[in-house]
C-alpha cells in the first residue's frame, strides 16, 4: 500500500498554498497516520524499502523546517521594515532629489531670489551635458553647459538668470537635460527635482517606506530618493 501523494503534495505545497499552521499541522498528522497504517499492512513478503520510507519522512521533515524558516525570514522582514522607516524618519524637513523636471523660482522672506535645484542622473559617464530652463509658455530662458560628468547623481543650481543674465519672475519652471558621450551618441540620464521630505509612512504591504513631499509632489517610495541635500 503507497501513501496517497496527494497527501505529500498538499503538505510539500503548503507553503506555496497559503495554508494555515493548524491546517499544515492536519496535513501532517493524516500523512503519519497514512504512513504507520502502511506499515502495519504492508506485505511480510514485500515490506517497505528503508529509502522509501526514508524518503517520505524526509518530506514530512522538510515542509516542518520550510514552515519555520518562512516564520523567522517574516520576523525578520517584519524588523526590516521597522527598521527602515526609522531610518526614514531622519528625512523630515530635510531636501531631496526625487526623478522629476520642476525648478522653483521664489524669494525667501529677506526678498532675496532663490532657486530649487535640478539635478541628472547617468547610467554612464557623459562627454557633454546640457540643460536646458524652459518657462511654463514653452520659452527658452537659460541654456546652460554643464560639461562632462561622471556616471551617477549630480545637482546643481540655476541662480533664475536668463541668458542675458537677468532675473527672471518668480514661478515655476522646468529643466531639459540632454547627455552625450564622445560619438555624440545620447546616453541614457533621468531628471531629478528638489522637494522637502514632511512626513514618513511605514510600509503598508506596497513594499517600500513611503514619503511624503506634499500637496504639489504627493508620495513617493523611499526608494525613489536619489540624493540628499
Amino acid at each position: 500500500m503507497n501513501v496517497d501523494t496527494s497527501v505529500l503534495n498538499s503538505v510539500n505545497g503548503s507553503g506555496a498554498n497559503g495554508l494555515s499552521a493548524r491546517q499544515s499541522d492536519e496535513l501532517r498528522q493524516s500523512f503519519m497516520t497514512l504512513l504507520i497504517t502502511q506499515l502495519q499492512n504492508q506485505d511480510p513478503l514485500k515490506p517497505m524499502e528503508n529509502s522509501e520510507m526514508t524518503s517520505q519522512l524526509a518530506q514530512i521533515n522538510t515542509v516542518s523546517g520550510i514552515e519555520e524558516l518562512n516564520s523567522t525570514l517574516k520576523g525578520i522582514t517584519s524588523q526590516m521594515d521597522a527598521n527602515q522607516a526609522l531610518q526614514a524618519s531622519g528625512l523630515i524637513g530635510k531636501g531631496v532629489m526625487v526623478p522629476g523636471k520642476d525648478v522653483l523660482l521664489g524669494q525667501d522672506d529677506d526678498g532675496n531670489s532663490y532657486t530649487t535645484p535640478f539635478g541628472i542622473e547617468l547610467a554612464k559617464p557623459a562627454a557633454n551635458v546640457k540643460a536646458t530652463i524652459v518657462g511654463d509658455g514653452g520659452q527658452v530662458v537659460r541654456r546652460l553647459d554643464l560639461e562632462s560628468l561622471d556616471a551617477g547623481v549630480h545637482s546643481f543650481d540655476w541662480g533664475g538668470l536668463n541668458d542675458q543674465k537677468e532675473a527672471v519672475a518668480s514661478g515655476r519652471y522646468s529643466v531639459q537635460l540632454e547627455a552625450t558621450d564622445a560619438q555624440g551618441e545620447k546616453i541614457e540620464s533621468t531628471a531629478l527635482q528638489y522637494a522637502v521630505v514632511n512626513r514618513v509612512t511605514p510600509n503598508d504591504g506596497s513594499g517600500s517606506v513611503r514619503l511624503d513631499l506634499g500637496a504639489i509632489y504627493g508620495q513617493i517610495s523611499l526608494n525613489d530618493v536619489k540624493q540628499i541635500l
